[in-house]
């Protein structure tokens, strides 16, 4: 007899691996997609699940979440309003002080170049608090 996995049993990678699948649709390609990147761009990243279902990427502090809804995969970065965006990236979250996401829609193009670099400035920042 096959043993089920609790969420608990299952590792935040697992997890999301989950997510992915089960969405079925260009939200889950677009996540994975946007997950191979991060991970490009930051080989040292660690994969959280937090909230009941949001994956979270972690380098000396949160990078980013990454939430499904219906007309967008939104990536939230943590320190978001503190990184360069030269590229200009963020578009949504934009009036506060601390967070800054990018909401991703069916059949849009990623500027993956863009996208790695602002993953990779999220880290520094994260890196550089860390060690004061």
């Amino acid at each position: 007899m096959e043993k089920s996995l609790s969420p608990g049993s299952k590792s935040p990678s697992e997890l999301i691996d989950g997510r992915i699948a089960e969405l079925g649709d260009w939200r889950g390609g677009m996540l994975d997609r946007l997950r191979a990147l991060i991970k490009q761009a930051d080989p040292d990243v660690t994969e959280e699940w937090k909230w009941r279902g949001v994956p979270v990427w972690e380098d000396a502090g949160m990078i980013c979440t990454g939430e499904t809804y219906k007309a967008v995969v939104k990536l939230t970065f943590a320190k978001g309003a503190a990184l360069p965006d030269p590229s200009r990236l963020f578009n949504s979250s934009l009036e506060g002080n601390t967070r800054r996401a990018v909401d991703f829609r069916e059949g849009e193009e990623i500027d993956e170049e863009a996208f790695k670099a602002l993953v990779r400035a999220a880290v520094a920042l994260n890196r550089s608090k860390a060690k004061r």
